[in-house]
């Protein structure tokens, strides 16, 4: 019964090996194919909260320290080497009668990222350095219908 056992963990072991060793092979040449034209037009991330670059996030915090405004819903329309732009929802904490009892509200939003330029933590890879949201909508109190954050970087 052991030998059968070991035999079977063996052949397992083997077949296994075999399948990882011939998965990378294609993957690579198909990498291989696509990695000239992502080496000449890379496309700028968005840094987050956490210094984690993102790609056309679905969520993304705004209010680092507290999360009392986030993205939510992100839809992109478009992500290139100059300008990226997505519709969504903005939920703002109101904060009334302070932060932690207050009621987040939410204001649909168009989101642009532009301004690209090398990321300190990453020198080789762009990044988004500007954000503009246009509430079309409502928006916050206090809030204008257009709004321009820095981003960090």
């Amino acid at each position: 019964m052991r030998k059968n056992t070991l035999r079977a963990a063996f052949t397992l072991c083997a077949v296994a090996s075999l399948a990882a060793a011939t998965g990378p092979v294609s993957s690579a040449s198909a990498a291989a194919h696509t990695a000239p034209a992502a080496r000449h037009a890379p496309r700028p991330v968005l840094v987050d909260c956490l210094f984690h670059p993102q790609v056309r996030p679905a969520d993304f915090i705004l209010a680092c320290g507290d999360g009392n405004s986030r993205l939510s819903s992100l839809h992109w329309k478009q992500w290139d080497t100059g300008v990226a732009v997505a519709e969504g929802v903005n939920a703002v904490n109101d904060c009334k009668p302070y932060c932690a009892a207050g009621h987040f509200h939410s204001y649909a939003v168009t989101v642009r990222l532009d301004r690209p330029k090398a990321w300190k933590k990453h020198p080789q890879t762009q990044h988004y350095t500007r954000m503009t949201l246009t509430y079309s909508d409502g928006r916050p109190s206090g809030f204008d219908r257009v709004v321009t954050y820095p981003l960090w970087d």
